[in-house]
């Protein structure tokens, strides 16, 4: 897949997404420090190592650069930005059984809005899928000859 771009500075500065997932009973924050390996190892086993490794990355931003969303005390997705590379969406995820929701798209948004409070004026999604839900969302675009990117040559399994 190819990455997308999202042009922040045509975003609302609109964050009632959090109290629509609130009234659902989803409650979307930042993770704090001693939580850290509980998301990244959901993650992992939800998502894959890859994802996982990019979700410590963020956890060790300073603001930490990630979301996650909660029901009660389950874990059922995060979002994360500025950990694979500055300027770069992702990667973000929701557990299956709670897709179609909003909540995916709740997280994107806060983690879209928090860079453009940064200063961030466009972000970058790379290796996006689906990318229909992306351009639908913020209405991000594709960027020409953008696969595979900032990823060739990223080790892959093995020793």
């Amino acid at each position: 897949m190819a990455d997308m771009l999202v042009k922040l500075f045509d975003i609302q500065d609109d964050w009632s997404h959090i109290g629509r997932q609130a009234a659902q009973g989803v409650t979307l924050r930042k993770p704090i420090g001693p939580e850290m390996d509980l998301v990244s190892n959901w993650v992992g086993a939800t998502f894959g190592p890859y994802w996982a490794s990019e979700v410590r990355a963020a956890l060790c931003n300073r603001p930490i650069s990630c979301f996650v969303a909660i029901q009660g005390q389950t874990l059922i997705g995060f979002a994360c930005y500025d950990a694979t590379a500055l300027g770069f969406f992702g990667p973000g995820g929701v557990a299956e059984t709670h897709r179609g929701k909003g909540t995916g798209a709740a997280l994107l948004l806060s983690c879209l809005l928090d860079m453009k409070l940064k200063g961030y004026g466009y972000a970058i999604i790379g290796d996006a899928g689906p990318s229909e839900f992306y351009q639908k969302t913020v209405r991000a675009i594709e960027i020409p000859d953008s696969k595979p990117g900032l990823y060739k040559g990223m080790l892959r399994g093995g020793a």
